[in-house]
């Protein structure tokens, strides 16, 4: 695990009870080199990594207990095909253990279905820019992306989506919140969406990062596939659980539906650390609700600040922030902060670390279009709240 107060914008190691300290945002080996990586100019080659939308913290402790007791167990194979974490995974969702697939992530879900749903040469539509992967697997896979662009808020233009349909579409995918804008269609839009398309026609409902919605933008996702037989809800553990390393995903929807994506279910594919590391997560939900809780907060401050700074960043539902703007990733890569980058300039950042968040401010706001001058401390409330914002100490299980 990191050590906390590494980097030049770290503040004191707080005095508190807890086995869970803010995460630095660097990798474990860069850590070693940070000292020695400044260059003849003065900016370190990798502060922070946020290009890949990752929660900040290691795994619970409870977690991590969970799979060292797994792990002395690592000379026997799993199942030969998962029975134990989907029938997991069905139990906490309410729904039959027929209903769910799992496999290596919501990547590798995401690619099983796009492999058994649509035929060879189909469309693929989904709003762009968008998940890397799905375009990326399209062109393995053999379909053709049908790429319909974002509004000018940056939300999908589900019509637009709905128009490109024809008798050749083969699949279409639905980002809630979207990556990499963060932005949530209404629940409304969505079921009129659905209805508007052939009921032959799959749709892939990506909840990738569902759990850091609000409330109000909750969907009742049992009756959704009730009513749409065609719609298959995709998720993870990789974002809020913090289990990207692990790689475990899934998808729920009608049991037809299911029974042909698991037709390329990989024999001896789902690790016994996956079963226990659900398991302990589930058990461990007001811990994972005040982690989420800790990272939206950070999220909802630095882009009050990004925007007083004039940087159009739209309002995200998810742990990450897409900044708008031509000189928005070079001014970040000078400052040594690994973004998502896109063509246009613009980058996408994760949230949730206040070192890195106040990196991230400093380095925009001494891009030439910012006036070049940095943000002093006395002149952020972001920099004041979290300087004093530390986490509470970690409980025990609830459930």
């Amino acid at each position: 695990m990191t050590r906390p107060g590494t980097g030049e914008n770290s503040r004191p190691v707080p005095h508190t009870a807890t086995p869970v300290p803010w995460p630095t945002g660097l990798r474990g080996s860069e850590l070693i080199a940070d000292a020695q990586s400044v260059d003849t100019h003065g900016a370190r080659t990798i502060r922070y990594d946020l290009s890949l939308s990752e929660n900040p913290f290691p795994p619970l402790p409870s977690v991590v207990a969970a799979l060292d007791d797994c792990l002395g167990k690592a000379n026997r194979y799993p199942e030969f095909l998962p029975k134990r974490l989907p029938r997991l995974i069905a139990d906490h969702l309410g729904v039959d253990t027929e209903q769910v697939v799992v496999g290596s992530g919501a990547t590798g879900v995401a690619m099983q279905i796009m492999q058994t749903l649509p035929r060879a040469g189909a469309g693929f539509i989904y709003g762009a820019p968008t998940f890397d992967g799905y375009p990326i697997m399209a062109n393995m896979i053999g379909l053709r992306s049908v790429a319909v662009p974002l509004d000018t808020h940056g939300r999908q233009d589900l019509w637009g989506m709905a128009r490109a349909v024809d008798e050749r579409t083969g699949l279409i995918a639905v980002c809630r919140p979207h990556n990499p804008t963060g932005t949530v269609i209404p629940a409304s839009e969505l079921k009129a969406f659905l209805y508007s398309i052939p009921p032959h026609v799959p749709v892939l409902l990506d909840e990738a990062y569902v759990e850091f919605l609000g409330a109000a933008d909750t969907l009742d996702d049992l009756e959704l596939i009730s009513r749409h037989p065609n719609v298959l809800v995709l998720r993870t553990f990789s974002k809020a659980y913090g289990l990207a390393g692990l790689r475990i995903g899934y998808a729920f929807g009608a049991p037809e539906l299911v029974r042909k994506v698991q037709r390329l279910q990989l024999p001896f594919g789902v690790p016994a650390t996956a079963v226990a590391a659900v398991r302990a997560s589930y058990a461990a939900e007001a811990e994972l609700g005040e982690r989420i809780l800790r990272i939206t907060t950070e999220r909802e401050l630095l882009r009050t600040e990004l925007r007083r700074g004039g940087i159009r960043v739209p309002r995200s539902s998810a742990n990450f922030l897409y900044l708008p703007g031509r000189d928005i990733a070079p001014a970040l890569a000078l400052a040594g902060i690994v973004a998502k980058r896109y063509p246009d300039g613009s980058a996408r950042i994760a949230v949730g670390d206040p070192g890195a968040d106040r990196a991230v401010l400093h380095a925009l706001a001494a891009r030439p279009s910012a006036g070049g001058r940095s943000l002093r401390r006395e002149d952020s409330r972001l920099l004041s709240l979290t300087a004093r914002y530390e986490p509470s100490v970690v409980r025990g299980r609830h459930r």
